[in-house]
């Protein structure tokens, strides 16, 4: 039986159905969202002006803290309009590129958390061959390892939704578009594609997540060789890389690992990655970090003194 796809847009359903609380909510997302933007900027330009950069560890949370700006920015500001709209409507296309980006962005951070992991690794357990290993050129290689895997894992989910048919109804039971709302809207059997979703998303959720949480047990291990202020120094930091991974990898394992069909909570626990985690980040890997702390202070009173020092020359040209 040939499928005919007739759909050109769809209605999201939104997290909640009534207006009241959706316009609280517009205010505590926008809110959310320019705490993600500020705090992810505060990281960026940090680091980049000043000597943190040449650290592998501070170099690959550069990359994170661009991804939540650009991961974040692909879902929250439609969310934030559609919060305050009487309609929530996408088009088709619009959809299939919001699929496509999410993904793509999403599967970058998880290898940058995956990069981040074999950094700390390397400086615990290898910390007098951790210039040699860690060097800019391998450093530059994986992070463009995850931009390819992140791009072939969303290409390979995107084609499989559109070589789906969609007949009607158009009404997504989410705020965003993501593959297993999409799916229960699919006019035929979907048993084989629902395969695929979780072997494409679910099981290398699992599997980095396991990747992950093997490493850092490994790193809590290797401690004991260490004196206890460098056990106390290592602790710090990778309790701030195990926070944001829990933080990430949890709703989404919640998420991918079941199939689409069933009662859920996916929406309202999607948030806890589209949403919460990018706006924590920076106050995770800055709270507990004194080097950060001492660059953000560094770095901030330089561009303060910059701008009261043009201020005075522009004061004394014009006057």
């Amino acid at each position: 039986m040939e499928y005919q796809k007739n759909v050109t847009e769809f209605v999201f359903v939104g997290l909640w159905g009534n207006k009241q609380i959706e316009l609280l909510f517009f205010v505590l997302f926008l809110l959310c969202y320019l705490a993600v933007l500020m705090g992810n900027c505060i990281i960026l330009l940090t680091i980049t002006c000043s000597h943190l950069i040449q650290q592998p560890m501070y170099y690959f949370l550069c990359h994170l803290s661009f991804m939540d700006l650009c991961y974040t920015s692909t879902v929250v500001p439609r969310l934030i309009r559609d919060l305050a709209s009487a309609r929530k409507t996408i088009s088709y296309n619009n959809c299939m590129t919001q699929l496509f980006a999410a993904h793509w962005l999403a599967g970058v951070e998880i290898f940058i958390l995956v990069s981040m992991a074999f950094d700390r690794y390397v400086a615990i357990v290898k910390p007098l061959h951790y210039m040699v290993i860690m060097n800019r050129q391998r450093c530059n290689l994986l992070i463009v390892l995850a931009w390819a895997v992140g791009f072939w894992h969303s290409i390979a989910l995107l084609l499989v939704i559109l070589s789906l048919p969609f007949c009607g109804p158009n009404h997504i039971d989410h705020y965003v578009c993501d593959v297993k709302p999409l799916l229960k809207l699919v006019c035929k059997d979907i048993h084989v594609s629902n395969i695929l979703m979780i072997a494409n998303t679910g099981v290398v959720v699992v599997l980095v997540f396991l990747i992950l949480v093997a490493s850092y047990i490994l790193i809590l291990y290797n401690l004991r060789k260490h004196s206890a202020a460098g056990r106390r120094k290592a602790l710090s930091t990778c309790s701030s890389h195990v926070m944001v991974v829990v933080l990430f990898f949890v709703p989404c394992i919640y998420i991918y690992v079941l199939p689409a069909g069933g009662e859920n909570k996916d929406k309202e626990i999607s948030v806890f990655y589209t949403v919460i985690a990018p706006m924590l980040n920076p106050f995770i890997y800055t709270m507990r970090n004194v080097e950060m702390k001492t660059a953000i202070h560094k770095v901030w009173s330089q561009m303060a003194l910059t701008v009261k020092l043009s201020q005075i020359v522009l004061y004394l040209y014009f006057s």
